[in-house]
């Protein structure tokens, strides 16, 4: 789930994409959320226009051929779209009578507001840099993935010609780029990419191109050889352009404005300040810490080490690597083995269908080097799935395998639960089944609330796994609570690059590969959005300590845990309320 500076134009479904989805079929649903996702599809289309792909996989109907529009006068037309939508929205408010409806209005007013809120500051204080390639790259294997339908895999052709500029009407993409990048470029005001990013996006760029290139011989379409050998050329002549004309203005420090990193923090669902985050992060860093300590010594004895020091016990744990079919096989079974526990605890209701996970493509990797969840559309769903991915972990040359944190039996635990169930694809599939308005799965959505419900989940399976995995679960919490003290001290200037990656291999015990894409993800990736984690699973912490307190020998976790998941992807506040609201009260008023 990443969100960076981007082109003005990406930014806003670009964020969708990548964080949120609406919910699917209106099967079986209430009347009054029917309404409200008929007024939330009219926002979804009014914004598609600008970024039909992403609003393609999101489910909007109509855009599977259509271009991202880098035209002239960006900004300006999108400000001009915010502002009717908000006149639309507040319109309806002024006549809206059910309670509901009226949340849900309230509930898109206030994103298309935070969305003109972060396009102004990013027009008037960011060059409009993205990685052009990527989402390219993106866009065309959400199109060709092997779950849509493929009669929709011919618009592709067509999304080659107007990229190319060889349709009618159209000009190359990657010339618009150039042209709206070069109009800001002049601007001595505006502040430059950090030029680990550009550094980055260039050394991958190969990598997405082949990626490009397998996702097209995957499918049975015929006659895009031509044009896709003449997009690869373009982007290949862009990306030297980026490489001349921006990598030698880039900024040397990834330190942010400090109204821009906070604006960050907001865009993400963090309330707190800067300070109140390094805080909660430092004293959670040294609590879980002391945890592993005590821990540790019982998992040496189990496993027969001569160190019981947590660090070296997680280094063995390490050491244990599979490979090839034999890793897959182990996620598999570790997927399976986690739903006996949360039927057998009774910890939440679960699909009659199993969580499903892959290996991704190397150029999936390459775009996004860490583990995910792959959600499909949610708006007109139509038997996608989500998918639990694994990083590409490939042979070396000699045949040799690399060592891999994604590897090691001990770490499956936690990561399963963090993304498969009851983590991630428990949450997209329980909006699938229905029942959650587009208003509340989308346009509530915050990454405190996803992230810290998968840390949340991590937390409630974890009495249950074996020794090794609660060593490894409370580690992913060390590293989390890593975050949220690392990522703003890195972002205000405070610590540099190389203490906090030194902190994250020696006390967190992450590898280089896993500790550098945690300093790219804090500096320049999707800065704040790391933070989101701890603080979302605080506030589900001391939300169920809130409703077992009310309720007492009444409270069932089942209950309660359905109960969040049935809420969509609310924000803390949101869901807090809801829970006062239609959990805790009723079960009081019907005491005898």
């Amino acid at each position: 789930m990443t969100k960076h500076l981007v082109y003005v134009a990406l930014a806003t479904t670009l964020l969708l994409s990548a964080n949120g989805h609406a919910q699917g079929t209106d099967n079986f649903t209430p009347e009054w959320v029917q309404r409200s996702n008929e007024i939330a599809y009219r926002l979804l289309e009014s914004q598609a226009r600008f970024t039909p792909e992403f609003a393609s996989q999101m489910g909007v109907d109509g855009f599977d051929e259509e271009v991202f529009d880098l035209g002239p006068n960006l900004y300006q037309r999108q400000m001009e779209n915010y502002r009717a939508n908000l006149a639309m929205l507040e319109g309806l408010l002024a006549t809206e009578e059910d309670p509901r409806v009226r949340q849900d209005l309230q509930i898109m007013a206030k994103s298309v507001r935070d969305q003109m809120e972060e396009s102004t500051v990013n027009y008037e204080r960011v060059v409009p840099y993205g990685n052009l390639t990527g989402l390219v790259f993106a866009g065309f294997r959400a199109l060709l993935d092997k779950q849509v339908p493929a009669e929709r895999h011919a618009a592709a052709l067509v999304r080659l010609g107007k990229y190319t500029g060889q349709a009618a009407g159209y000009e190359p993409l990657t010339e618009l780029a150039r042209q709206r990048l070069a109009e800001r470029l002049r601007l001595p005001e505006l502040i430059w990419p950090y030029v680990g990013e550009v550094s980055q996006d260039l050394e991958r760029t190969p990598v997405m191109l082949a990626g490009l290139q397998q996702v097209f011989e995957g499918t049975a379409l015929e006659g895009w050889e031509r044009d896709l050998g003449l997009l690869i050329e373009q982007l290949t002549a862009f990306n030297e352009w980026v490489r001349q004309e921006i990598l030698p203005g880039a900024r040397a420090s990834a330190v942010l404005p400090r109204e821009l990193y906070e604006l960050q923090l907001k865009n993400w669902g963090v309330e707190a300040t800067p300070e109140d985050l390094m805080r909660t992060g430092q004293v959670a860093f040294m609590n879980i810490r002391n945890e592993m300590m005590a821990l540790a010594p019982l998992v040496a004895a189990e496993h027969g080490y001569d160190s019981g020091d947590y660090r070296e016990v997680l280094r063995r744990l390490k050491q244990e690597q599979l490979h090839g079919d034999e890793l897959m096989a182990r996620y598999r079974e570790v997927i399976a083995e986690l739903d006996i526990i949360i039927e057998r605890e009774q910890l939440v209701s679960l699909p009659d269908e199993p969580a499903r996970v892959r290996m991704a493509t190397a150029a999936e990797t390459a775009q996004q080097p860490s583990a995910h969840l792959d959600v499909p559309r949610l708006v007109g769903n139509t038997g996608e799935f989500p998918e639990f991915v694994v990083p590409a972990i490939t042979p070396n040359e000699d045949g040799s395998w690399p060592h891999s944190d994604y590897a090691y039996p001990a770490m499956m635990w936690s990561l399963s639960a963090h993304e498969a169930r009851p983590g991630h694809e428990l949450q997209f599939t329980t909006m699938l089944r229905g029942g959650v308005s587009t208003a509340r799965a989308l346009f509530a959505f915050n990454s405190a609330n996803v992230e810290g419900w998968a840390l949340y989940a991590e937390a409630i399976t974890k009495p249950h796994m074996p020794l090794a995995g609660q060593l490894n679960s409370l580690q992913y919490r060390l590293l989390r609570a890593a975050r949220i003290w690392l990522d703003p001290m890195l972002n205000l200037g405070l610590t540099t690059p190389s203490e906090a990656k030194r902190i994250l291999m020696e006390e967190v015990v992450e590898d280089d590969l896993n500790a550098q894409t945690e300093i790219d993800r804090y500096t320049f990736r999707s800065p704040g959005q790391a933070t989101a984690y701890y603080y979302g699973y605080e506030h589900l912490m001391a939300l169920r300590a809130r409703t077992e307190m009310r309720l007492k020998d009444r409270f069932e976790a089942r209950a309660f845990h359905d109960f969040v998941l049935a809420q969509g992807l609310l924000p803390p506040e949101l869901l807090s309320q809801a829970v006062e609201e239609a959990f805790i009260k009723p079960q009081l008023e019907s005491a005898p």
